[in-house]
């Protein structure tokens, strides 16, 4: 192992790689699937606010997950300790298992693909320069516009090496770098005050992020949010036709919709979606995709958390719903194949199926004509936080920019919006899909059981009926 093999983070007096390979070999054994988990991550986070450097935060860690799977049952232990003598400490957790009666889960797929690259974000840009660009954006930001009353800047990137043992001599190993860039404003009128917000960011390195055209593109969208909601009235109530934007309002997709395929809930019959396979459960049109293998995309990795190579998995296909999303315990139980969703949050953290990169995609329709078919309603441009029931699919989402729509036109903007329905409901309601698929930028987040994720999200232009809006319109 040389001093430029990643692998050295992992592997170091107390362990190394063939040693690891023999006691996964002992201690899993017996079991049904399982693996050895070995990470080390290394993270930062600048916070830049009102002019001032407020917090700069480094951390490390390092550790594993030891998982042993028999039938249903599963068996996990960690520690942010990687030796030997921790991983047989940690393997007395296994005898609470029966041993396997059937056999042995096949080891994943090998595969060749990369996702990103390896290096190492933190280190390549000096910490004078990161605070200098915090810095630069808040200069620049309150010299846009004399109604800039504060600003806020978030720098992140992260770098985690990651390697898959199992008791059949499979190794994988992924590095994988996260970047990140938010910019947060308020504007100031009289006594309103308003917010704006962009953020950014990817498995790539800073650079991208330190290029002027690229945060300041960020800066013009916060402004220009924040304006737009400093003229903004009191949003209307009642069920109305709703034109969502392209990119970011995917995340009502992803929450109302794509945790309800995820195969667990599906398995055990919590998903209103359960057992619905070769069903209509959408409109015509409407195909809905997770896709783990886009490049550097936020959501995106090179093999999943259980060594499975990710790939493009159809959930929904022109309304028709196709499969689930699955990890290998739920595959495999299941009676079908995992199609690289399995994802934790860190080694102290077992796998569950998890979204990737979920969007819908394009369709036929211009966006344009899209709105001119709506005589009243609104056009949901970006949303904020929500409010999902994974078992109905129920959701409460707030729009942080929105419109009203008057005659087929963009009228005047609305506060206090909020999306009140249910996934299913909603995808059948579809009756018009732009040919304008954007992605987000990169800033999304998952929460599930208690892990977060990074994730992706996307749709085109949608026009849907019937949807209820929650306002504050008297």
């Amino acid at each position: 192992m040389t001093l430029h093999d990643p692998r050295r983070f992992l592997y170091r007096e107390a362990l190394d790689p063939d040693e690891a390979k023999r006691l996964t070999a002992r201690h899993l054994g017996a079991c049904d699937d399982g693996e050895l988990y070995l990470q080390y991550r290394v993270s930062e986070a600048f916070g830049f606010d009102d002019g001032r450097l407020k917090t700069a935060d480094y951390n490390s860690a390092a550790g594993f997950g030891l998982r042993g799977v028999t039938g249903e049952t599963t068996a996990f232990a960690h520690a942010n300790e990687i030796s030997a003598a921790a991983i047989d400490r940690a393997a007395a957790t296994l005898q609470l298992l029966d041993p396997a009666k059937g056999p042995h889960a096949a080891p994943p797929p090998r595969t060749n693909q990369s996702m990103y690259g390896a290096d190492d974000p933190l280190g390549l840009i000096p910490f004078a320069d990161k605070v200098a660009l915090c810095q630069q954006i808040d200069a620049a930001a309150r010299a846009r516009d004399p109604r800039v009353a504060q600003v806020s800047v978030g720098l992140q990137g992260s770098w985690s090496v990651v390697e898959i043992v199992r008791a059949d001599g499979f190794v994988a190993t992924d590095v994988r770098p996260l970047v990140r860039l938010n910019v947060s404003l308020v504007a100031k009128s009289g006594e309103r005050r308003e917010t704006g917000f962009q953020g950014l960011g990817g498995r790539y390195l800073y650079d991208r992020l330190f290029d002027p055209a690229t945060w300041n593109r960020a800066i013009d969208i916060a402004l220009a949010q924040a304006l737009v909601n400093l003229e903004a009235v009191d949003a209307p109530a009642g069920e109305m036709t709703v034109v969502c934007g392209p990119g970011w309002p995917g995340v009502l997709l992803h929450e109302a919709v794509g945790h309800t395929l995820e195969g667990d809930f599906n398995r055990k019959g919590t998903s209103t979606f359960s057992g619905r396979i070769g069903e209509r459960i959408a409109a015509p049109g409407v195909t809905v995709v997770d896709d783990g293998a886009m490049g550097e995309r936020r959501g995106s990795l090179t093999i999943d958390d259980e060594g499975t190579p990710t790939g493009r998995t159809v959930l929904i296909e022109d309304g028709i719903l196709k499969g689930y999303l699955q990890d290998r315990l739920n595959a495999r139980l299941m009676g079908v194949e995992p199609t690289g969703n399995g994802r934790r949050e860190s080694f102290a953290h077992a796998p569950m199926p998890r979204m990737t990169n979920t969007f819908m995609l394009g369709g036929q329709d211009d966006p344009e004509e899209l709105l001119g078919r709506v005589k009243t309603g609104i056009y949901a441009k970006s949303f904020g936080g929500g409010q999902v029931d994974i078992t109905s699919g129920k959701f409460v989402f707030s729009c942080t920019e929105a419109y009203k729509i008057e005659n087929g036109r963009i009228g005047a903007p609305i506060k206090g919006a909020t999306l009140i329905g249910d996934g299913p409901t909603v995808l059948t309601k579809v009756r018009g899909i732009g040919n304008d698929l954007e992605l987000d930028e990169g800033v999304g987040i998952c929460g599930k059981g208690g892990q977060s994720v990074p994730a992706g999200v996307g749709q085109p232009t949608l026009l849907i009926e019937g949807l209820t809006v929650g306002g504050t319109a008297a």
